[in-house]
């Protein structure tokens, strides 16, 4: 057995599963506090935007326990926390822009206190214009970054040939990250005027820098350490960095450790959400069905900054055509300002959105030709070498396989027959089948991103250490890493120790995100093993002589060469006493990626993943009530090094993208105020709100090779699944009012439901 296959062998492995379910695990609020510790909270904007006439402490300042309350004026460096583009203020300067916009930093003995000063803040903001929709904003001309624009073919003239052409709108709304673990950050101010921040992040990097550049220091001075966060699914990539600078600013001025745990209502209101987008559309088919030309105009509402908006709608046109090969393609996208807060990455980053159009328009054109969207899904999808819009082409495509082994597996056409049935048998209630194929690509678009590094200690009695830039936020990358080691060296996982990510042992770090994570650092924690392994091969060659200068075999424990074999913790002991570096700094960089963002071509993904699932409803006709039945589908793992945390990758993200389609409702009112700010009235989806079958079938494939082992990455795709939620919904609506006028507006609630029965 080599070592690839006992990796699979161990493919049920779980680093922290006995911690989650004994309650053991160690998060950012759970941390000792040191003596002196002071606790801070921020006053933020109840106007969505305005001129700052003028403000009075003076109360919140006579409060018992409170230290200082910081202004911009306060800040030593740079009041600037713009990732991409630098327009957005740590505190408010002159003016507002979003309510929840930070103004003040309470610093206080107690969060008691804190909360006493901040209701005594008095604070007189002139009221602006305020714009709260995407297009409307798009007509004043207010953007965040510039338009984007992919093409393929010549769209113009292809529609000129077209039998068909439909245009319409689609319209998706944005998502509260709910991750479980709310924003925070503690920062400890050291004697050499260093600052140790510990950060609910998934960018110890980003975080670093943005300290670094509020407090005006160099980064070597800021020392970033995760062990790991109660979930982030994007929304700890870049949105993590305010809360660890206010705190470092904070410990700045008063030489005392600080911390700052938001609050749930505080994280619902100050923090941003998945990108709702206004889309236009025109699809051009044949007579047969097969897609001759495809045009889109993206609106996607960024909020009141940049943040990470930009990358974000990049990544909506790299998806903009989802699994199907169109030959003529124009893509557009706008990102436009709004007074709303900043709205950031979340699990599929603008993808989601951009694969809603196209599905969107699908299901239109099949309406209008009065044959099923299944068809045209089918008859388009992509293939061997099919150029996307951006240039890239397909390899190893698994579009097709996932497809047909999905609709022989659950025998779709079964499916499709007993629907039809169940339907015509039953006048208030009916069922909806729609079948969701996804392709997704694996790598930051942002090509310098994809890098990454590792530390491995081999310890003098055997044992391992390592180190890598991942970090842990349930998705179980931790436990892949440790598989990563155990492997290379031959080891049992219990003998591998995972450090937390920290920028002081691995410098330079990507965020976690992009679904990258595990290959990044997986391949470059390989390249630091495969350095020890060689010096001990090296070694050992030559302290048994032996000339033929073989590689050494890690197995089971052992190192062996030849006919010759040593017990791992003993060669390490030996090596050690003959002062064999036993450490290694791995590093990976992905081949072959590039793209142009002048040109919008190239080749920007490592692979894609693929998939397909077929998505069962019911819906009472008389309530606007449903319930997701099944969701049965085939997914493109690679070769699994892991199928239990894959898994629940899977059924998770699917969920969560369920979610998204149907219930998930964030409203923001023409003030801009969010109207949906707490658990009570905005709906995630809960254990009654699953799908009451969910099966997973495993693709049989060999993986790709830029795949840590082989192993695709799992963690954003499962997501556009639930958009087939959607779509059955909306054709149960349809048979029973075939004439129903539904637009494509997710979420799909309840109330929608109701409506577009009776429309």
């Amino acid at each position: 057995m080599n070592n690839i296959e006992k990796a699979k062998k161990s493919d049920t492995y779980s680093v922290d599963a006995h911690l989650h379910v004994t309650g053991k695990t160690k998060y950012l609020d759970d941390l000792p506090e040191l003596q002196g510790t002071l606790f801070a909270k921020v006053h933020y904007a109840k106007i969505a935007h305005g001129k700052i006439k003028n403000y009075n402490l003076e109360k919140a300042l006579n409060i018992e326990g409170i230290v200082k309350i910081v202004t911009y004026k306060d800040i030593p460096g740079e009041n600037q926390i713009g990732g991409i583009i630098p327009d957005e203020e740590l505190l408010a300067t002159d003016e507002v822009h979003f309510i929840g916009m930070p103004i003040f930093i309470i610093v206080a003995e107690s969060e008691i206190a804190a909360h006493k000063a901040d209701k005594l803040i008095e604070i007189d903001i002139e009221e602006k214009e305020i714009i709260t929709d995407p297009i409307d904003a798009y007509k004043k001309n207010q953007f965040l970054s510039s338009p984007i624009k992919f093409a393929l073919g010549d769209t113009e003239n292809a529609f000129n040939n077209c039998e068909y052409v439909f245009e319409g709108t689609a319209n998706s709304g944005g998502q509260e990250h709910v991750y479980l673990e709310t924003q925070g950050a503690y920062a400890i101010p050291n004697a050499d005027g260093s600052f140790l921040i510990y950060s609910s992040t998934q960018g110890p990097t980003a975080v670093q820098r943005t300290v670094a550049r509020v407090l005006g220091l160099s980064m070597n001075k800021i020392e970033v350490d995760v062990n790991r966060i109660g979930g982030g699914f994007g929304g700890k990539e870049d949105q993590a960095s305010p809360w660890a600078a206010m705190v470092a600013v904070s410990a700045f001025l008063t030489n005392r450790p600080v911390k700052y745990i938001l609050e749930r209502g505080e994280d619902l209101q100050m923090t941003g959400k998945r990108h709702p987008y206004k889309s236009n559309y025109k699809i051009g088919l044949n007579k047969e069905g097969k897609i001759i030309a495809y045009q889109a105009s993206y609106f996607q509402n960024g909020g009141a900054s940049a943040d990470l908006s930009p990358a974000v709608l990049e990544r909506t046109l790299f998806h903009g055509t989802n699994a199907y090969f169109i030959p003529n393609v124009e893509i557009n996208a706008f990102s436009c300002k709004t007074n709303i807060p900043p709205n950031t990455a979340f699990r599929g980053f603008g993808g989601p959105q951009g694969m809603f159009v196209i599905e969107a328009a699908i299901h239109h054109a099949a309406k209008e030709m009065k044959v099923s969207p299944i068809e045209i899904q089918e008859k388009n999808l992509l293939f061997e070498k099919a150029e996307f819009s951006y240039g890239q082409l397909t390899e190893d495509c698994e579009a097709q396989r996932c497809w047909d082994q999905a609709k022989e597996k659950y025998n779709l056409e079964d499916k499709r027959k007993k629907v039809e049935t169940f339907n015509n048998e039953n006048d208030t209630v009916k069922k909806g089948l729609a079948v969701m194929p996804i392709c997704f690509g694996i790598s930051f678009t942002n090509t310098p991103m994809n890098n990454a590094r590792a530390l491995i200690h081999v310890y003098s009695d055997g044992s391992v250490g390592i180190s890598t830039g991942a970090v842990e936020m349930g998705q179980g990358v931790s436990s892949k890493m440790i598989q990563v080691a155990a492997q290379s060296f031959g080891l049992s996982e219990d003998q591998i120790k995972l450090e937390s990510t920290n920028t002081t042992r691995v410098a330079n770090t990507s965020p976690t995100a992009a679904s990258a994570t595990a290959d990044l650092n997986g391949k470059a924690l390989q390249d630091g093993c495969d350095q020890i392994k060689k010096r001990l091969s090296d070694f050992f060659n030559k302290h048994w002589e032996i000339t033929s200068n073989d590689h050494a075999s890690f197995l089971d424990n052992k190192i062996s060469i030849g006919s010759q074999s040593i017990d791992w913790t003993e060669a390490i002991g030996i090596a050690f006493l003959h002062r064999i570096n036993l450490s290694a700094k791995g590093h990976y960089a992905t081949p072959r990626i590039n793209f142009n963002k002048e040109t919008g071509k190239g080749h920007p993904f490592a692979y894609h993943v693929y998939g397909t699932a077929i998505f069962e409803c019911t819906v009472d006709c008389l309530r606007g009530n449903y319930e997701i039945d099944s969701v049965e589908l085939v997914h493109d793992f690679g070769s699994s090094m892991n199928k239990e945390i894959d898994l629940g990758q899977i059924e998770g993200g699917m969920v969560q993208g369920i979610g998204w389609m149907t219930m998930e409702e964030l409203i923001y009112d023409e003030k801009g105020r969010l109207k949906s700010g707490n658990l009570a009235n905005y709906k995630i989806p809960d254990i009654y709100s699953v799908p009451k079958t969910v099966s997973v079938q495993y693709l049989d494939t060999k993986g790709a090779e830029l795949a840590i082992l082989r192993s695709k990455a799992v963690g954003e795709p499962p997501l556009m699944y639930g958009i087939g939620a959607y779509f059955a919904i909306n054709n149960a609506i349809l048979a029973f009012n075939p004439n129903a006028n539904v637009p494509y507006d997710a979420p799909m609630t309840t109330e929608k439901v109701l409506i577009g029965l009776y429309s």
